[in-house]
């Protein structure tokens, strides 16, 4: 079933001669529960094109449809509750509020939309995340990965439709970039999550269902893995 349909997408910043068109009438549809990577070189326009699906930009042309919702008609607190409920978004940098702790931070987008914490959830959630003995900890007591698991598992708290992962691995090491990935993973084959994931790691790309390839902000490649995969046996 379709989850996520992209028609036309074209965003263009600045004007006249000092314009840059940072994506080029982009369209590509993704399915209930698929994993599809995103790679490019820096500055081909995957940032731009996932901060407008998870609506935090707007595309100067073209439609967004999350579901039946065109998102980008919502105005801006409708949209700010779409994205709370529907959207979950993990960034490189963790984006966690220093004075809250692990359990606040998680929390935080919940109580921000007016609903009462579930207590079943939130230990579910630190219990998958491997934080329930960190739940008390401010942010900088944690090491990167462990803020980065708090990042994920406040993006998974609401049940959103879509996951939205903007290079969650860049300030890793290997061996937590791996538990990263495998948690990502994890959501998504079983909770049917579906997840867009931006990376440079080739490796972390090949392990998704899908790799959309964007050069000069236009989709070049839309491959599926597993044939990908297939021809290479």
């Amino acid at each position: 079933m379709e989850l996520l349909r992209c028609e036309h997408i074209t965003k263009i910043y600045g004007k006249g001669a000092a314009a840059v068109k940072a994506l080029n009438d982009v369209s590509f549809r993704v399915e209930q529960g698929e994993f599809v990577s995103i790679v490019g070189p820096s500055g081909s326009g995957k940032s731009t094109l996932l901060h407008i699906l998870g609506g935090v930009d707007k595309p100067t042309e073209g439609k967004v449809f999350v579901g039946n919702t065109d998102i980008h008609t919502l105005n801006e607190d409708k949209l700010a509750i779409f994205r709370r409920r529907q959207i979950g978004l993990v960034y490189q940098f963790y984006n966690l509020l220093p004075v809250l702790n692990v359990e606040e931070n998680i929390l935080l987008p919940h109580l921000l939309d007016g609903r009462p914490a579930n207590k079943e959830r939130l230990e579910k959630i630190l219990s998958q995340m491997g934080l329930s003995a960190q739940r008390h900890h401010l942010p900088s007591q944690l090491s990167g990965g462990q803020q980065q698991r708090v990042s994920i598992g406040r993006a998974l708290f609401n049940h959103p439709a879509i996951l939205l992962a903007d290079e969650p691995t860049g300030n890793l090491d290997r061996k937590n970039s791996e538990e990263i990935i495998r948690l990502l993973m994890e959501s998504n084959r079983s909770q049917k999550q579906t997840l867009i994931l931006i990376t440079h790691d080739e490796s972390i790309a090949l392990k998704a269902d899908r790799m959309l390839c964007i050069e000069d902000g236009r989709i070049i490649r839309d491959e599926r893995i597993r044939i990908m995969k297939e021809e290479i046996r």
